[in-house]
């Protein structure tokens, strides 16, 4: 179970940071709702806020893999399933 958990980890930090490099190359983010629109800022109208959240995708999903090798390798606790 534990090995399941360090997996879906390394999993999910690919996938934030291949959804952070697809913004990177197209030039907008998705970033939430705006009201009931979606809001994804992108580099020419909104440029800090496409590098505020291009860095928390980019440091967001490099922790969630760090966190899965870590855990695979018995050096972190791992992810807790209920």
């Amino acid at each position: 179970m534990q090995m399941l958990g360090a997996l879906f980890l390394i999993a999910m930090g690919a996938g934030v940071l291949a959804v952070g490099w697809q913004g990177y190359r197209v030039g907008e983010l998705p970033a939430g709702s705006n009201f009931m629109r979606p809001f994804r800022p992108n580099r020419d109208d909104n440029p800090f806020a496409f590098r505020f959240y291009l860095a928390l995708y980019c440091c967001g999903g490099t922790a969630l893999a760090v966190w899965g090798l870590l855990a695979l390798a018995g050096m972190a606790p791992p992810l807790r399933f209920r």
